[in-house]
């Protein structure tokens, strides 16, 4: 009779490190021996397992039960957020949020300055000047974003001529976030009315070209052009809704369900994320910190969607946008 040892590696479960289990989640942790007998034609195979290997085959599974459930393993599956939240050893090592909001705090705020309008500060880009003669354009950003995104078109805008003004909506980015029902609930009539307010401080001399981008904020962008299309020379629209039929992005069903949208909108990577989904493209970590940071520096932001969220109705938005349109009170702005 032939004896014959053959040591085949089995998939167990990996290191509890996340980065390990990012790197080389098939890596084997251990083997066990396969002791196969052969006598003429009969074959027959069975497992040499001692009482000690069976104890380490069980601690190993209580310890992957225990480790399963990871709280923040919602970031690990994007490139730009494997870094937003970790639970390290050592708090002070790179990585954690303290570190994260030191080494991003001065970040993100090329062309801006902090405005005083009315009982709010908003934290707007500017770039050109009031002589400039092409005239001036508003960046207007959607949520859960900010001005961020315009700062290269508008450095490039100015240098053809253009004065451009890029403002963080209130609740949003650097600028303020009021605590519902102490002056602002944020409602569209709200923002519309802060956005004259603004308007007025900036000393923006109508009429002037608009870029509207983007969801819920964004709309009203949409929503205050029909309202003062005399003050508009010309519309620019990025992906903002147009239709009824527009379907509501899964953010911000989610925002609207008790609980769990309060939990949704403390993620710190809601922005980045919201952003990756909508392109083919994944932010580079320097940029998603920028979009980060208010989400990391306050609940604030967070509360402030949430809120924005379950103030708008969607289906009146969408029906006064599609109605204007439709009867080409736009037409001359397009």
């Amino acid at each position: 009779m032939a004896w014959a040892l053959l040591s085949l590696p089995l998939n167990l479960p990996p290191s509890s490190s996340p980065l390990s289990s990012i790197l080389n989640p098939f890596k084997p942790k251990s083997q066990i021996g396969w002791l196969a007998s052969c006598s003429g034609s009969r074959r027959r195979a069975r497992v040499i397992v001692s009482a000690a290997d069976q104890e380490k085959t069980e601690d190993k599974d209580e310890d992957k039960e225990s480790s399963a459930f990871n709280p923040f393993g919602f970031v690990t599956d994007n490139p730009s957020s494997r870094s937003a939240i970790q639970i390290i050893e050592s708090p002070a090592e790179s990585g954690n949020v303290g570190q994260m909001l030191y080494r991003i705090e001065d970040k993100g705020k090329e062309y801006g300055k902090y405005v005083r309008s009315g009982e709010h500060v908003w934290f707007v880009r500017e770039t050109g000047s009031a002589e400039s003669q092409r005239g001036t354009v508003i960046f207007f950003h959607g949520a859960p974003t900010q001005s961020y995104s315009y700062r290269n078109v508008m450095s490039q805008m100015s240098e053809l001529g253009f004065h451009c003004f890029a403002p963080d909506w209130l609740g949003f980015g650097f600028s303020d976030k009021p605590q519902p029902g102490y002056g602002f609930d944020y409602k569209e009539e709200e923002f519309h009315e802060e956005f004259d307010k603004l308007l007025d401080v900036l000393g923006v001399k109508s009429p002037f070209y608009l870029v509207v981008q983007g969801f819920l904020v964004g709309s009203y962008g949409l929503t205050w052009a029909l309202k003062n299309q005399s003050r508009i020379s010309k519309l620019a629209i990025l992906n903002s809704p147009l239709t009824v039929s527009s379907p509501v992005p899964g953010l911000f069903k989610q925002l609207r369900i008790p609980l769990f949208g309060e939990f949704t909108c403390q993620n710190a990577v809601m922005a980045e994320r919201f952003i990756e989904a909508g392109s083919a493209y994944v932010l580079k970590l320097e940029k998603a910190d920028v979009y980060r940071l208010p989400y990391l520096s306050s609940s604030g932001p967070g509360f402030a969607i949430l809120e924005a969220t379950r103030k708008a109705n969607f289906n009146n938005i969408s029906t006064q946008i599609a109605s204007g349109f439709a009867s080409g009170r736009l037409t001359d702005l397009k």
